[in-house]
């Protein structure tokens, strides 16, 4: 294969970004990677950008290339200036690394953009994926789990155990609720079960209910794959007197080794993952009441994490993730 033969556009949005975005690292290292000509990166973030991103047909999108000193920083950040004008035929890869929330309409306008171009993860897997539905497909993994589209689904899954509450298109944490006996955690909130019920009543109710696991002390672990490939994991722990894992509500980041039963899950949830174009994933696993870990979430947007995990792992985990990721380009444009 020659040398310098691929372009790679990532396409993201820095508004939330912090010197732990993942985006920087793993850019540099495949604008580092011999078969990579370029890399540009394109954010939602950019005001020029607008047009794009609310799916106007014809719209200009504007990007920033990619150096060996492409790093965060609070004071004057790489994606901030030097744009210029791209067109997206110019791409071998296009690299979707778009924090939630991401439209329907957006993933569907890009899909008909990028007709000839390798995505990844490809907008039609992250579509079908994103629900935390999705999980229902593999209840051999899982904790006992409902979908609540009523008070009457709640109440009724409720009187079995203890459960959580999630919303169907929620990430980091936001709006997630435990309901125990008669009443209801909101983070650290305590309130009546009745006065929650009354709260929602007249909302549309989408939820994804899941039994509580009361080892949830023992962490919620980040298992991060790139092409079917386990690279690393992180366990976070909630904070003291929280039920809440998420670094972004205030968990910790642990080092973790993968356990058996994690390979399984991975095993099982890679071949669909793949098929719909789903190339680098995250899955978080909790422990059950059996003492075994358990699928929890699968994450399909913009997974982070990986530098952190090679820095307590010391193995060059984002380098191999490129490589893994250059191989998935090669095998599906032999299909094209």
């Amino acid at each position: 294969m020659k040398k310098n033969e691929y372009k790679v556009l990532i396409i993201t949005d820095h508004k939330n970004h912090t010197i732990q975005n993942s985006l920087y690292d793993l850019s540099v290292k495949m604008h580092l990677h011999y078969k990579v000509s370029r890399v540009d990166v394109a954010t939602r973030n950019n005001a020029s950008n607008d047009d794009f991103f609310s799916c106007k047909s014809g719209s200009d999108l504007w990007a920033t290339t990619v150096t060996n000193k492409f790093a965060y920083s609070e004071n004057v950040n790489p994606l901030d200036s030097d744009f210029h004008k791209i067109s997206l035929d110019d791409y071998s890869l296009i690299w979707l690394r778009l924090p939630p929330p991401i439209g329907d309409d957006f993933l569907k306008y890009l899909s008909l953009l990028c007709k000839y171009q390798i995505i990844i993860n490809n907008p039609n897997g992250i579509r079908i994926t994103g629900s935390k539905s999705y999980l229902l497909n593999f209840p051999m993994c899982c904790p006992p789990m409902k979908i609540c589209r009523s008070t009457e689904d709640i109440l009724e899954f409720k009187e079995k155990f203890p459960i959580v509450l999630k919303p169907y298109r929620g990430y980091g944490g936001q709006g997630i609720i435990k309901v125990e006996g008669d009443f209801v955690w909101k983070g650290i909130e305590k309130i009546p079960f009745t006065q929650f019920i009354n709260e929602i009543s007249n909302n549309e109710i989408e939820y994804l209910a899941v039994k509580y696991l009361k080892n949830i002390g023992q962490g919620d672990k980040r298992i991060v794959v790139v092409n079917g490939e386990v690279l690393g994991a992180s366990l976070r722990l909630p904070q003291k007197d929280s039920w809440i894992c998420n670094v972004a509500m205030g968990g910790s980041s642990n080092m973790a080794e993968i356990t058996k039963e994690e390979l399984e899950i991975v095993k099982i949830i890679n071949p669909p993952l793949v098929e719909m174009g789903v190339v680098m994933y995250g899955i978080d696993t909790l422990v059950n009441d059996d003492g075994l870990r358990v699928l929890s979430e699968i994450n399909t947007t913009s997974i982070g994490g990986l530098p952190q995990i090679a820095k307590l792992r010391n193995e060059p985990l984002v380098d191999r993730a490129i490589v893994l990721i250059i191989n998935y380009l090669e095998a599906q444009q032999k299909n094209i």
